[in-house]
């Protein structure tokens, strides 16, 4: 048996079965989270979703949907009780390898501007602002804008 420090992160395909762990994570960490429908949704219609475990605890997630020459970083999250410890970091560098490795020559997102530490992580691994998407996200007090981030490979 592994002791605990000796466990690394391993990554899979989302499935259909891994989504009642991602709709908790998504309801804990956000006020407006996405729904089991846009879950399945996007599972469907083929979008790259991958989930990160963690000494057998589903701890994020994300999911991408490739267009020509280019891939969207719809969602990444990471279970509240793991934030800070490098998962999405890690999350986050194995989806632009997957991008570059499949041809994507420029990786999109949207953040909000209020999320400081997404802002942060992105940026440290080379996102930069392109754009605003304005009233993009429900907010508690109206909308909310979108930055807009690029990352070219």
């Amino acid at each position: 048996m592994s002791a605990r420090w000796d466990l690394r992160p391993e990554s899979r395909r989302m499935q259909a079965r891994d989504l009642p762990a991602v709709l908790a994570i998504e309801r804990r960490i956000y006020d407006f989270p996405w729904t089991e429908g846009n879950f399945r949704d996007a599972i469907q219609a083929g979008y790259d979703g991958t989930v990160l475990e963690f000494g057998g605890a589903l701890v994020g997630y994300r999911m991408m949907m490739f267009g020509p020459g280019e891939v969207h970083l719809l969602n990444l999250s990471i279970a509240g009780d793991w934030q800070r410890r490098g998962f999405g970091r890690q999350l986050l560098l194995a989806s632009i390898h997957d991008a570059r490795r499949a041809g994507a020559e420029t990786m999109f997102l949207e953040v909000r501007p209020s999320n400081a530490a997404g802002i942060a992580l992105y940026e440290a691994v080379g996102f930069r602002r392109i754009g605003v998407r304005k009233g993009y996200y429900p907010a508690l007090a109206g909308r909310e804008d979108a930055w807009v981030m690029s990352l070219p490979s």
